[in-house]
């Protein structure tokens, strides 16, 4: 039986926009699991991004509760967040936000520093995530606007899983990148899934959705439905492809 990682129950959030008030989620009752490869799929404004962010504890709910493990981690305050944050998630956003005056291998650094473990296991680990996703020591010595944006993103990854995430969250980490480069940063993360990295991922793009085991869609900030398409295997693609499409076709899409 699979481990339950997170769990929202009734989870809101409403916005004031123009003295009216948005209701962006809705009651949202889920379950996420360790080991899963989860991608929330639907149309913009659906509510997608919001949901990422309340998941990982940059927002907070305006109704309802999130539970990571047996803690509820709704109902901490902003510097709770921050640690919880620090200590159990990863990121990865369409947006790489590596930090121009550093080389690559310091802003991962800087994050792997901000834990109380060893500078020397942090550099350790730090060398054989970089072997792990291909970026070589000369590249790692570079400045971010010296790599590719494929090389970037790959070294956000980095970064996202110095510390030993229990879950990656990324929001569309493929949408800044051409064809090529996108599929690099895919069987990365499939590689690390596949190792048990637990993986949220956002995403309007059927080649990344295709990658996870669990298809969420959302709509108007409700979950409408969900597709189980089981762990990826390169040889079921098309398989997984028709099944997806299929779902997709129901939902609306």
């Amino acid at each position: 039986m699979k481990k339950i990682l997170l769990k929202t129950e009734n989870l809101s959030k409403s916005f004031s926009s123009g003295g009216n008030l948005q209701h962006v989620l809705k009651n949202i009752d889920l379950e996420l699991y360790q080991g899963d490869f989860t991608v929330i799929m639907g149309a913009s404004g659906a509510g997608k991004s919001t949901l990422l962010y309340a998941l990982s504890g940059m927002d907070t709910p305006s109704l309802g509760t999130i539970t990571f493990g047996e803690r509820r981690i709704s109902s901490l305050n902003q510097d709770e967040l921050a640690v919880f944050r620090r200590e159990h998630c990863g990121f990865v956003f369409q947006q790489i936000y590596l930090i121009d005056g550093m080389s690559v291998m310091d802003n991962v650094l800087s994050a792997g520093l901000l834990t109380d473990k060893d500078k020397k296991a942090i550099i350790l680990r730090a060398k054989e995530l970089f072997a792990n996703v291909g970026i070589s020591e000369e590249t790692q010595n570079k400045f971010p606007a010296q790599i590719s944006g494929g090389e970037a993103q790959r070294a956000g990854m980095v970064r996202a899983l110095i510390n030993s995430p229990e879950i990656l969250f990324a929001d569309e980490p493929t949408g800044a990148l051409n064809s090529k480069t996108g599929l690099d940063v895919l069987d990365t993360l499939t590689r690390f899934n596949e190792e048990g990295q637990s993986i949220v991922m956002v995403t309007h793009d059927m080649r990344s959705a295709r990658r996870g085991s669990r298809i969420l869609y959302l709509k108007d900030g409700v979950i409408m439905g969900e597709c189980d398409l089981g762990k990826y295997a390169r040889q079921d693609d098309a398989a997984r492809q028709e099944k997806l499409a299929s779902f997709l076709a129901e939902m609306g899409w």
